[in-house]
């Protein structure tokens, strides 16, 4: 092949003018390439005269796309069941948390409605142990009582009715027992009435309170005399039978 003709070749060295040559002749091959064969230089080129290079190269970047969306792909795909086992863990936390909080929350009830039984069991315990000490400082007094000594008189009567009724446990004051005598008898404990309607059927009232035969049956206090004008078997009977009706002879202010 004759060296191109480039101006100024003569000047360039050896190695540079080999270079030169090499470009050269690159450029011409590469016009002769695109010459449609046959010797038509002016023919356009078709796509079935390109070589098969470039349609290598598209499919190789189809297949580096596809593999890329396939990466994406995947990526979402564990992101999502990331999230979803995220979301699981957090809701089985959340609903732990709730289990621990309810079986606290049972436990401090079960807890203080212990404490509350064991309270009222203590509260009761007491109350029994104090009824019991004032039952026995009742029948202490009681005995103690026995050995006092009344006069036999309104006072006297009232006085000793009034300590049975404290050993009973019958309600009534002096003031309230006393009115009601005055009231009823004048204080005269062989009082009868004769002329109302107990009288006209049969069954006078009698004593100190005007107590009825039935009456004085039904609420005689155990200890005292069964005699109807006996003045503290009077006084204790009707004290009884008001406490009974009224709550206490201290209510009655009129006929009973």
């Amino acid at each position: 092949m004759p060296l191109p003709s480039i101006p100024g070749y003569n000047r360039l060295t050896k190695t540079h003018k080999y270079s030169a040559a090499g470009i050269a002749a690159a450029g011409a091959a590469a016009i002769a390439f695109a010459v449609v064969p046959g010797g038509d230089a002016g023919a356009k080129t078709t796509a079935q005269d390109l070589p098969n290079k470039p349609v290598a190269l598209t499919s190789q970047k189809a297949d580096a796309q596809a593999h890329h969306e396939a990466l994406v792909k995947q990526s979402a795909l564990a992101d999502k069941q990331a999230k979803e086992e995220a979301a699981e863990k957090k809701a089985a936390a959340e609903a732990a948390k709730k289990k621990a909080a309810e079986e606290a929350a049972k436990k401090k009830a079960a807890e203080e409605a212990a404490a509350a039984k064991a309270a009222e069991a203590k509260a009761a315990k007491e109350r029994a142990a104090k009824q019991a000490a004032s039952r026995s400082a009742a029948r202490i007094e009681t005995v103690a009582d026995t050995k006092k000594t009344y006069p036999d008189n309104l006072d006297g009567w009232i006085r000793e009715s009034l300590d049975i009724m404290k050993a009973k446990g019958i309600p009534g004051s002096y003031q309230g027992i006393h009115r009601n005598i005055i009231r009823e008898s004048g204080g005269n404990p062989r009082a009868i009435n004769l002329w109302d309607i107990n009288a006209r059927n049969g069954v006078p009232s009698k004593g100190l309170l005007q107590v009825i035969a039935p009456t004085f049956k039904t609420y005689h206090v155990e200890g005292t005399s069964w005699d109807p004008y006996d003045p503290v078997a009077n006084i204790t009977a009707a004290c009884n039978y008001a406490a009974a009706r009224y709550g206490s002879m201290d209510n009655v202010n009129g006929p009973y």
